[in-house]
């Protein structure tokens, strides 16, 4: 690459003048978008989702469907009982088929659920994905479909690329997996279970499970669907989740903003002590999002839900101060380069724990936010499962994004308050939340930025 393009590459992220004072209105969640989506995809009879997030990852989740012969129709529309407007995705099922080619990306999420879903398809399904695809580990999911009678090809790599040899049907059963390096190999498992013959019990056996409200929010949605499901926070055996086959129903969705991408707007409001306000945060809901309302209050912040004519919103409050923390964010990892961010900007040292398997994420985000934020000027240290973070003046220069998003907008949030960052690749945001940089310029408007 020539040092013209690497000086393209670069955006010189924002620095808000004064306190922001904004609304926001995030996109759909993620999570929610390609849970629905497969769910959707598996049920006996044709479902909507409105309101879906438009990113990589979710279009990705979407070929891949139609690759395997679900029928997945774009639209503007309202929903039948006069609910949101906007656009919507109609889902409708098919007998899955191959032979399918299956490009992933570098979408989580794409890699280890569609796997399940591939076993029932009648032939092979090849995964391929980006070069970092190729380091994220697979091993659990791929060892359990096999345990569970699946013919999988993968030159015993345990990740991609691979080929899925389905044969219409999987058997399904108990089956032990150790998912200490990400709650979605459990997921994946579960999301399928209902159409394996014998169901699926999925028995975690390593240590510490990471980010279980995701798999709250499976367990929600296959319920939401018509599924029966038996987990540790119902009765349930510790580590056991239990799904008896049964027919999934179409449902009419209509996904939740996304709370962990509401993050960086949030903080905006902390570290320049203003205020933003996101319509339609949802008062109930299983999206690790929503601890940022805890946590940001304890780093110095205060938030409140008003109601709107529209619904709920949630008001974000700053005072210009902030504070360290401790925090074990083993639930909430995503979450973790943006608390990060603002840590290093705080007025005492921060600790951030449980999060290990971040180094498995979309890049090793405990050695990159390290590296970032210190040269810069700050002082992290990265520890066995976490950082150690000491707050010291910081300077302009480029904070790299490693092709992942929450590094991008980790970079900006500093860079709101230290002036001349610059963020290479801000268009790894798209993976996300689409459209960032325009939404983050737009929400400084009212800063005099």
């Amino acid at each position: 690459m020539t040092e013209s393009s690497v000086q393209s590459a670069l955006w010189p992220a924002p620095y808000a003048s004064g306190a922001v004072d904004a609304t926001v209105t995030v996109p759909g969640s993620k999570s929610v978008t390609n849970r629905g989506l497969v769910l959707a995809a598996l049920a006996a009879e044709p479902g909507w989702l409105r309101r879906p997030l438009r990113s990589r990852d979710t279009l990705l989740m979407a070929e891949a469907l139609r690759a395997m012969g679900v029928g997945i129709e774009e639209t503007v529309s309202s929903s039948s009982g006069g609910g949101p407007s906007g656009e919507a995705w109609r889902v409708i099922p098919a007998g899955l088929s191959g032979p399918a080619a299956v490009d992933v990306g570098n979408a989580g999420t794409v890699m280890r659920f569609l796997p399940p879903v591939a076993t029932l398809a009648d032939g092979p399904v090849r995964f391929d994905g980006d070069p970092r695809s190729y380091e994220r580990p697979l091993h659990s999911v791929i060892d359990a479909l096999r345990a569970l009678g699946a013919r999988i090809d993968d030159d015993d790599r345990g990740s991609l690329p691979l080929t899925v040899h389905g044969s219409g049907a999987l058997d399904g059963g108990t089956v032990e997996i150790d998912a200490s390096a990400s709650s979605q190999f459990v997921s994946a498992l579960l999301l399928s279970g209902p159409r394996f013959n014998q169901g699926v019990e999925v028995r975690h056996t390593g240590s510490r499970l990471p980010s279980l409200p995701h798999i709250r929010m499976t367990v929600d949605m296959l319920r939401g669907v018509g599924a029966q499901v038996d987990e540790p926070e119902t009765g349930g055996e510790p580590n056991v989740w239990r799904v008896s086959p049964s027919a999934l129903l179409g449902r009419d969705l209509t996904v939740e903003p996304d709370l962990s991408n509401a993050q960086p707007f949030l903080a905006a409001a902390l570290v320049t002590g203003g205020r933003v306000t996101v319509p339609d945060w949802p008062v109930r809901t299983t999206q690790p999002g929503d601890a940022l309302r805890e946590i940001f209050t304890a780093m110095g912040g205060s938030c409140e839900f008003t109601e709107t004519a529209g619904g709920t919103s949630l008001t974000f409050t700053g005072t210009g101060r902030i504070h360290g923390v401790d925090l074990d964010l083993s639930e909430v990892g995503e979450l973790t380069p943006g608390i990060a961010a603002v840590a290093a900007l705080a007025d005492s040292p921060s600790t951030l724990r449980g999060v290990a398997h971040l180094r498995l994420h979309e890049t090793d985000r405990l050695a990159a936010l390290t590296k970032e934020i210190n040269e810069l000027g700050g002082d992290v240290t990265e520890t066995a499962d976490g950082l150690h973070i000491r707050p010291r003046p910081l300077h302009g220069g480029v904070f790299h994004t490693y092709d992942d998003h929450r590094m991008a907008t980790a970079g900006s949030i500093i860079g709101l308050v230290v002036a001349g960052v610059e963020i290479e690749n801000v268009g790894t945001t798209a993976k996300t939340l689409p459209d960032f940089p325009r939404m983050w310029t737009e929400m400084l408007a009212g800063a005099g930025a």
